[in-house]
C-alpha cells in the first residue's frame, strides 16, 4: 500500500470501536477507494458487494443475491430492497468474526429510480445494525454529489447517521514517487512532475506506465496510441460520475479556456444554462468530485467566488486529447514545441496549487494560520496595467507572500524586464489593496533560481524537490 497512512489509521480506529460504525468513503473514480478498503480489511469481511452501473432495480437485486450466496445465503432473489437487507441481516448475524465488516461498493449505483433503496438502507442501519455493537458498515461511491446529498446532508432517516467520513484524495507527488519506486519505473523527479501534470495523482492511471520506456513513450502508449487505454477516458469518466454528463463537460470546457477561472455570473453569460440552480449544483458537484476549486480574489467577498479547473487530466484532455490526434507518437514528436512549452507552464501552476501544504512547509509557515487567494486586477486610472497573481498567501504573522510559479527545465533566470514587471506587480497589489502587511515575493520553480543581479527581488524560493515532501 502506497501512502494512505492517515486513512488506514482512521479505518482501523473505527474498526476497534466499541460501537457499530457507519463509514462512508468517497472520492473521484479510480482514485483507489476499493483498493484501500480491501487491502485494509483483507479477510475481515462479513459481506462484500459492488453495485452495477446503469442497471435496473431487478438486475441490481439479482446481483446482490449472488453476493449473498458467496456468504452462505440459500434463498431466492429478493423481491425488493427491504427483503435484500433482511437477507443481509441473516448472513451477517451468522458470521463468527468479532467485528463484522459489511462493505458495499459503488453505493449510488444501487439507488435506481423508484427502488426505495435508501429507505431500506435506513431501516437496515437504524433498526438493526446501529442497535448492535459489532457492525462496521463501509460504503463507497465515486458519485460525490450523491454521497453528499443522500448521506452527509440527509434530512430523513440517515440524518447524522454517518459516523466516519473519508474523502480519498489523489496521490501527492511524494506518493507518486513512492509508487514509481515500488514498480521500478526508473523515473526522475522531473519526469514524475511532468507525468503528474498530464495524469494527475490518480493511481489507476499510473498503473499503465511501463518499465523500460521513456516518459514520452509512455504517454504516447497510454494516451495517443490506437488502443491507448486512456484515449477516451475523459468521456467515460464524466459519464460514470454524472447523470447529465453533457452539462458538466460544458462547464468544465468553459473553465478550461480561462486560466484564472470564472465567476458564476460569467459562466451563466457564457453557457446556455437557464436554470441558475442547476449551475450551482453542477459547480458544487464538480468541486466535491475534485475537478475544480473555488477561491476568492484577495479582498473580495465570499459570495464572489471564482471557479477554476484544477484537474490535471481534464486540462490535458482539452489541450491535446480532445482533437483526437491521429499520430500514435504525438507526444514524442511534439516534444519541445511551443504547444508543449505553454502547456507545461500552465500545468506547473496547477501542480503547485495542488501542493499548497508542501509550499507552506518549504516556506517554514506550516504552523501559521494562512488564507490562500488569487488576485486579478484589470487596471484603472492610477494603475493602468492589469495584474494577475495565481497565489496570494495571507499570513497571520502580518506577511503576504505573492507567489510566482515558473516552469523551466534548467534554472530560471530573472532578466531586467521581468524584474521590472515583478516590481510593478508588487507595487500595484500594495496600492490597490492598501494592505499594511509586509509583502514577500516568492518564486516557485522546477529547477531553482539562477543567482544574478536581479534575483534579489525574490525574498523566498520554493523548488520542485520541496513539492515532493
Amino acid at each position: 500500500m502506497i501512502g494512505r497512512t492517515k486513512e488506514i489509521n482512521e479505518l482501523n480506529r473505527l474498526y476497534e470501536s466499541d460501537e457499530s460504525e457507519f463509514v462512508a468513503v468517497y472520492g473521484r473514480r479510480r482514485v483507489g477507494k476499493t483498493y484501500l478498503i480491501r487491502e485494509t480489511f483483507a479477510d475481515r469481511f462479513a459481506f462484500q458487494h459492488t453495485g452495477l452501473p446503469n442497471a435496473t432495480k431487478r438486475q441490481q437485486l439479482a446481483h446482490f443475491k449472488e453476493s449473498l450466496v458467496e456468504y452462505g445465503f440459500k434463498g431466492a432473489v429478493p423481491k425488493d430492497w427491504f427483503a435484500a437487507f433482511h437477507a443481509l441481516k441473516e448472513v451477517v448475524a451468522k458470521c463468527v468474526l468479532r467485528r463484522k465488516v459489511v462493505f458495499i461498493d459503488e453505493l449510488p449505483w444501487l439507488d435506481t429510480a423508484k427502488s426505495d433503496f435508501l429507505m431500506a438502507l435506513e431501516a437496515f442501519w437504524n433498526e438493526w445494525a446501529s442497535a448492535r455493537k459489532d457492525i462496521m458498515l463501509v460504503v463507497c461511491g465515486s458519485a460525490a454529489a450523491w454521497m453528499v446529498k443522500n448521506l452527509f446532508r440527509n434530512r430523513g432517516g440517515l440524518h447524522n447517521r454517518v459516523t466516519g467520513r473519508l474523502c480519498l484524495q489523489p496521490f501527492t507527488l511524494g506518493e507518486c514517487e513512492a509508487f514509481v519506486a515500488e514498480r521500478g519505473l526508473g523515473m526522475s523527479r522531473a519526469d514524475i512532475a511532468e507525468c503528474y501534470m498530464a495524469l494527475g495523482g490518480i493511481p489507476y492511471y499510473w498503473r499503465y506506465l511501463a518499465r523500460g520506456l521513456s516518459l514520452s513513450q509512455n504517454i504516447d502508449r497510454i494516451c495517443f496510441a490506437i488502443d491507448a487505454p486512456l484515449k477516451y477516458e475523459f468521456d467515460e469518466l464524466y459519464a460514470s460520475l454524472f447523470k447529465n454528463a453533457a452539462s458538466y463537460k460544458k462547464v468544465v470546457a468553459a473553465l478550461a479556456k480561462k486560466k484564472v477561472g470564472m465567476t458564476r455570473l460569467e459562466l451563466l453569460e457564457t453557457l446556455d444554462i437557464a436554470a441558475t440552480g442547476k449551475l450551482s449544483e453542477i459547480l458544487e458537484t464538480l468541486e466535491a468530485s475534485g475537478f475544480i476549486r473555488s477561491y476568492r480574489s484577495y479582498g473580495a467577498k465570499k459570495k464572489n467566488a471564482i471557479y477554476q479547473l484544477t484537474d490535471p487530466f481534464s486540462l490535458f484532455h482539452f489541450r491535446f486529447l480532445e482533437s483526437r490526434p491521429s499520430d500514435e507518437h504525438f507526444w514524442s514528436s511534439t516534444a519541445g514545441t511551443p504547444a508543449q512549452v505553454v502547456w507545461k507552464g500552465l500545468a506547473f501552476e496547477r501542480l503547485c496549487l495542488l501542493h499548497l501544504p508542501q509550499i507552506l512547509k518549504a516556506l517554514g509557515i506550516g504552523s501559521i494560520h494562512v488564507e490562500a487567494y488569487g488576485w486579478n486586477f484589470r487596471g484603472d486610472d492610477t494603475y493602468p496595467d492589469g495584474v494577475q497573481i495565481d497565489l496570494v498567501i495571507d499570513r497571520a504573522d502580518n506577511v503576504i507572500n505573492i507567489c510566482e510559479m515558473k516552469y523551466a527545465s534548467a534554472g530560471f533566470a530573472i532578466d531586467k524586464a521581468y524584474e521590472l514587471a515583478l516590481g510593478k506587480k508588487v507595487a500595484t497589489f500594495a496600492g490597490v489593496t492598501k494592505t499594511r502587511k509586509a509583502i514577500h515575493l516568492t518564486l516557485v520553480t522546477a529547477s531553482g533560481l539562477v543567482r544574478n543581479q536581479y534575483s534579489s527581488r525574490v525574498q523566498s524560493e520554493v523548488i520542485l524537490a520541496d513539492l515532493f515532501a
